[in-house]
């Protein structure tokens, strides 16, 4: 497997990449090559004295890449100028990367630097599977908030095809993940009127039980009722998980990917890492 992992080489995307349980959660699901990527910004001259931006950055992302292989994966270093969010999809698509990864420092990613909307923009425009990484301020400096990336895996279900894009996901993550969860929840916000709290426990149930059969993983479902991004933190909570995946929603061609209001809002205001799925990704090789 393949990733394209992207760092504003701040001291907080170094803590992510140097926590060793996160490195083992990328190998433990096959990854063997990552491509280190990061943005320089248009309007950032390099011609001035001092200002040799790009060389700082290649020379930054060394001891970046040097953690990587430490930890035996392949590395290639990228450093592009323009529009992050327009670079970082456009090298996982020349690279046929399996996923984006990116570091997210607070609790909402919409409002850090760099990361903050690009996270938003990236997810918008991606084709590839998107893991958005929990930093958060420690005394001694930064620190993943939730270490074992994918061990407890909570999955949040409408049942929609956009949902179940991301259900077909989840084998990729045998190795990693010990627990999964899997949720509905019946609110405001998913009106659909077809499904009694009943069959949508029968329908975890019977997704739940493929998950068993081909992963051999602890399952748990549930059932909730009431605003939906409210009972997805609160299970969250309750159940320890330590990636939550989602499944984003698609419009035309043109606009490539229109997060929906759910899938954004876990994403800005959640605490947990998240996996989210676009609808133009492919299955992982």
């Amino acid at each position: 497997m393949r990733i394209v992992f992207a760092t504003d080489l701040s001291d907080a995307n170094k803590a992510a990449m140097e926590s060793r349980t996160c490195l083992e959660c990328l190998d433990n699901i096959g990854v063997t090559e990552v491509h280190l990527i990061t943005v320089v910004p248009d309007n950032v001259s390099s011609g001035l004295p001092g200002m040799d931006v790009a060389t700082d950055a290649h020379k930054a992302l060394g001891a970046q890449r040097e953690v990587f292989e430490e930890a035996g994966f392949d590395v290639e270093t990228h450093v592009a100028r323009g529009t992050p969010h327009r670079r970082i999809n456009g090298l996982a698509e020349r690279v046929h990367a399996d996923m984006i990864v990116v570091g997210s420092r607070g609790e909402s990613p919409l409002r850090n630097r760099l990361i903050g909307g690009t996270v938003r923009n990236v997810a918008r425009t991606a084709v590839k599977p998107l893991l958005v990484e929990r930093i958060e301020k420690t005394e001694e400096g930064h620190a993943v908030k939730k270490e074992h990336l994918f061990q407890d895996a909570l999955y949040a279900t409408d049942f929609s095809e956009n949902a179940d894009r991301a259900f077909d996901f989840f084998p990729e993550l045998t190795g990693a993940t010990e627990r999964a969860y899997l949720l509905h929840v019946r609110g405001r916000e998913q009106q659909r009127g077809d499904l009694t709290e009943e069959e949508a426990r029968d329908r975890l149930e019977a997704m739940a039980t493929e998950l068993r059969d081909r992963m051999g993983i602890d399952v748990e479902t549930n059932v909730r009722t009431g605003g939906v991004l409210d009972e997805i933190l609160a299970e969250e909570r309750r159940v320890g998980a330590t990636t939550t995946l989602v499944g984003a929603r698609g419009t035309s061609r043109l606009r490539r990917l229109l997060l929906g209001d759910t899938a954004e809002s876990v994403v800005a205001q959640g605490n947990n890492n998240v996996l989210l799925v676009p609808p133009g990704s492919a299955t992982p090789r």
